[in-house]
This record gives C-alpha cells, structure tokens and sequence, in this order.
C-alpha cells in the first residue's frame, strides 16, 4: 500500500516533543548564562526594572536570571516541566509586553526586534506545557 504521508497521524510524539522541550531550554538559558557573563549589566537590567516601576529592580533582575536558568535546567532534565513552562511563559510574557511590543511583530524583515519570536517560544512552551499536564485520574 502507498503510505500517504500528508494524512499520517504522529507515531513519534514522545520524541517530538523531546526536540521542542530541550531546544527551547536551550535558547532560553542562553539568556542568564549571558547575564552570568556580563555580570555588570545586571545592576543596568535592575534599573530598566525600576524605571518600569517595580521594586526591587536589582533582586528582580536576579530573580528572572534564576528563573531562567532554574526553568530551563528542569526542563532539560525532563523535571518539573509545567512550573518551569510557566516561570518561562511569565518572564517572556514581561519581555514581551515592555520591550518587544513597541517594535512590532517582526524580528527581522519588514520590522526588528518585534514579538514574532516570543511568540514562538510562548507557543511551544504551552504546547510543552499542555503534554506534560497531569491527567485527571479516575
């Protein structure tokens, strides 16, 4: 029988999903890995912070860094996915809203530095998320 490959269903789920949680932890702890390294931008992240007007701006900047790479290392050790989909999903939803959104949609392209590719992340993280969601036992 010819396999008609555009009406299959997914036979690799488990995998698949192993690709979206791990590259997107991935990409994401790229972020406070950086801000390890350039340790003296952290205290200028606080201040953007406190400009926005949270408190704490410092701590705060700590605090996302520490939920980045918190999130991002429980993800790659498939530990605690649904907490760490939504430390994720809230730190982005916040870049998201108070840097991307004045840039528009595109990163690249007709626009720069827009929300196309948070919105990536946000949608493969739910998605993550939505595997990983304890079922309702009988």
């Amino acid at each position: 029988m010819i396999q008609q490959w555009y009406k299959t269903d997914p036979v690799n789920l488990h995998r698949g999903m192993d690709i979206v949680r791990i590259g997107v932890a991935l990409i994401i702890l790229m972020h406070p890995l950086h801000g390890y390294s350039h340790i003296a931008n952290i205290p200028r992240f606080g201040e953007f912070l406190t400009e926005l007007g949270y408190p704490f701006g410092t701590a705060l900047a700590w605090l996302v860094l520490l939920v980045q790479t918190a999130s991002s290392l429980a993800l790659l050790a498939n530990r605690f996915v649904v907490p760490a989909c939504i430390g994720h999903l809230i730190v982005i939803c916040f870049g998201q809203i108070h840097v991307h959104a004045q840039y528009g949609w595109y990163v690249v392209g007709p626009g720069s530095g827009g929300m196309e590719w948070g919105f990536i992340l946000m949608t493969s993280l739910l998605g993550v998320m939505w595997a990983y969601w304890p079922q309702k036992t009988r």
